[in-house]
């Protein structure tokens, strides 16, 4: 494909985060660029997202794209402020989305608490009937379909799920029925299951599906709000949005699979990592993005990030739709700690939130958070984040941390912070061994990948708890997911289910499937009107062995792979997952899997950090009093854009930044690399 000369465009990446909206600009015949970092608008984000174009005072006429990472349809997830939604499945199968896979919200006892995406009184029933095969036994009863949508349109449903049993292996009752639904209701909020996920597996699929519908009005209207705003100052460009997988989609097509950007904003983050390490030659990372309400981590290997198409959001919230494979917890600088009535300190997952948040932020916080503890430490105590550093705030904050805290642990204030620290930095640690142990890899064979506001003031702990040895820090941590956005590419992801045993399978079939979607893929990308250096393919297939539930996801080099390579592929994964070797066995095709990727300009990190003219004597000369391993340290502070390349820092050391904190343990040393990363030898 012909190159494209953009490097002289105006590009903006702005991501939504839970505490803070964060935007990068790149300006034309310039090595510098724009960072801006304002309060997210819970309500409205499109607010935020306009604060931030309005405070870095470029004119959005002189923007030529904008890729923006969004939170909206995961709020709504999480917060269940979903649209009203019918669901029309197969006679029989009403109650699949609770029924689910007979587990229970607690593993122990007959208590929690489930509620289904769809509640019971949305959901009906008609006639039709497919089996595994794809053979029709019951046509559909237009009738009945008819009927069904008048009730809905009584209680006022805004979206509707089409969700047949097996429309995977032949969907003609499904497409039947939505073309009957789309004749009489009012709005284009109709999703077919099968359209948006071609799998096996109902619970999984309805779910998906019903995500989908439920998300699809509510992402519809913001990308509206936003486009409306944009356009009313100027902007007269593409608007592109990041998905769940990594790439990004153009806001005109983004609805129609809502449930795609579930997890945009954690994706965007880890896009932004792989890129990173590969200009700093580094293929492996566990990449550990701490904001201020929770914690992100995911895995890359050799520069690609993990995906999967089995997430779930949480319990009963399955999203199959691939997505990088990303693991959150409730430990973010807002993080509430507290003692339970076992008298034990808790830390999460309830937060402060953007508002009033942190005390030390002085908008009002009255509970100790993860924040709090580390100002008190001395840890964070950095002016340009807005942190009140005065007698007034020092004193409120140790009177709570006495108070709801000390008297009952029967501590010191400072032994108090510091234990919080520990337990934060315990449940981060058992989230990384959740993405590396427990998938057979050794988290000391990978480089630590910090970011996030508060991720590199825990990053050197974790790293020593962990064995890891050595921590990453790009040079603009606290707007990394925003330059995610900033370098992601295009990309458009398909799936089908053959469910066929290597033995009976017809290779041809292979071929023909890994072609169409290929080809499927090559059209939507080309239809987004966004300038693209080349585009790649990308062939997998889910295979088990016959007999077995879960499924390994194996990459398939070209698009016509014969029947011995794809046999001998699945026996090294296997393998190398299991240590086990299953000689007699037959193996099975579950799914076949196309990912299309269009690249679009590479992106210079070097103009992230100026670092050409800096010299040593340059360096601040300030320390503070800081409190690591029950003890006071007299620690040197940095200002991170004063360090020059190459430079070493012996720990303790303090790094600040207009975007986050780095905290250097004693006994660690770092040393900038020649894109502006900060790399630490853990001690």
């Amino acid at each position: 494909m012909k190159k494209n000369k953009d490097i002289n465009s105006q590009i903006a990446g702005v991501d939504v985060g839970g505490t803070f909206t964060d935007l990068i600009i790149t300006k034309p015949k310039s090595d510098e660029l724009g960072f801006i970092k304002v309060p997210t608008t819970t309500e409205n984000q499109a607010l935020g997202v306009m604060d931030s174009f309005n405070k870095s005072r470029i004119n959005l006429k002189e923007i030529d794209l904008i890729i923006h990472g969004t939170t909206t349809t995961t709020n709504a997830l999480l917060e269940r402020k979903l649209s009203k939604t019918g669901l029309i499945t197969t006679r029989g199968f009403r109650d699949i989305l609770e029924l689910g896979r007979r587990t229970r919200p607690q593993p122990y006892g007959m208590k929690g608490n489930f509620e289904p995406i769809i509640p019971r009184n949305l959901r009906f029933e008609v006639s039709e009937r497919t089996d595994a095969q794809g053979k029709i036994l019951k046509p559909l009863v237009e009738e009945e379909v008819l009927s069904v949508i008048k009730k809905m349109l009584k209680v006022q449903c805004e979206a509707i799920i089409i969700h047949f049993l097996h429309s995977y292996s032949n969907p003609k009752n499904e497409l039947k029925a939505k073309k009957i639904v789309l004749k009489h209701w009012p709005n284009h909020y109709v999703t077919s299951g099968h359209e948006l996920l071609s799998e096996n597996r109902e619970y999984e699929r309805g779910v998906t599906a019903s995500i989908n519908a439920s998300v699809q009005p509510i992402l519809e209207n913001y990308i509206k709000k936003l486009e409306t705003e944009l356009k009313m100052n100027g902007y007269k460009r593409d608007l592109l949005v990041m998905n769940g997988n990594g790439g990004t989609v153009s806001s005109k097509l983004v609805s129609k699979e809502a449930a795609k950007t579930v997890m945009s904003g954690p994706a965007s983050g880890v896009i932004a990592a792989a890129y990173t390490g590969k200009f700093a030659k580094i293929k492996n990372m566990i990449t550990y993005d701490m904001g201020g309400t929770s914690t992100d981590v995911a895995m890359i290997r050799n520069n690609q990030p993990a995906v999967s198409n089995e997430i779930d959001i949480e319990y009963g919230m399955p999203v199959h739709v691939p997505m990088v494979d990303v693991r959150t917890i409730g430990a973010g600088g807002g993080s509430i700690a507290s003692v339970n009535q076992g008298g034990l300190l808790e830390v999460g997952p309830s937060s402060a939130g953007a508002n009033p948040g942190p005390i030390c932020y002085g908008k009002g916080g009255e509970y100790p958070t993860i924040s709090d503890a580390n100002f008190l430490l001395g840890r964070f105590i950095n002016k340009t984040i807005n942190v009140i550093d005065d007698k007034k705030i020092k004193k409120k904050i140790n009177k709570i941390f006495e108070t709801k805290l000390s008297k009952q642990l029967n501590e010191t204030v400072l032994n108090s912070a510091e234990a919080i620290i520990k337990i934060a930095n315990n449940k981060m640690a058992n989230a990384i061994r959740m993405v590396s142990i427990s998938l057979g890899e050794d988290p000391r064979q990978f480089s630590l990948f910090a970011f996030g506001g508060a991720g590199p003031m825990h990053a050197s702990a974790l790293a020593k708890e962990l064995d890891i040895p050595k921590v990453f820090i790009p040079a603009r941590p606290g707007l990394t997911n925003a330059l995610g956005c900033l370098v992601a590419d295009l990309r458009q992801d398909f799936s089908k289910t053959i469910n066929i045993s290597m033995e009976n399978l017809k290779i041809k079939d292979v071929h023909n499937l890994f072609e169409y979607f290929n080809k499927s893929g090559l059209n939507l990308i080309k239809k987004q009107k966004v300038k693209t250096i080349k585009i790649d393919s990308f062939f997998s297939l889910d295979m088990q062995f016959v007999g077995q539930t879960h499924i390994l996801r194996i990459p398939i080099s070209n698009k016509k792979p014969s029947k011995k390579y794809i046999q001998k592929k699945f026996e090294e994964y296997y393998f190398k997952r299991f240590k086990v070797k299953l000689d007699r066995i037959s193996a099975n095709i579950v799914n076949i899997n196309v990912s299309v990727v269009g690249k679009r300009e590479a992106f210079d990190l070097k103009k992230l950090i100026n670092l050409k003219s800096l010299k040593t004597n340059n360096l601040t000369k300030n320390t503070r009093k800081v409190f690591f391993n029950g003890k006071w340290y007299n620690t040197k502070i940095y200002w991170r854009d004063e360090i020059p390349r190459n430079f070493k820092i012996l720990g303790p050391a303090i790094v600040e930044q207009m975007d986050s904190t780095i905290v250097i343990n004693p006994n660690d040393r770092a040393n900038i690399d020649n894109f502006g990363n900060l790399i630490i030898d853990v001690g």
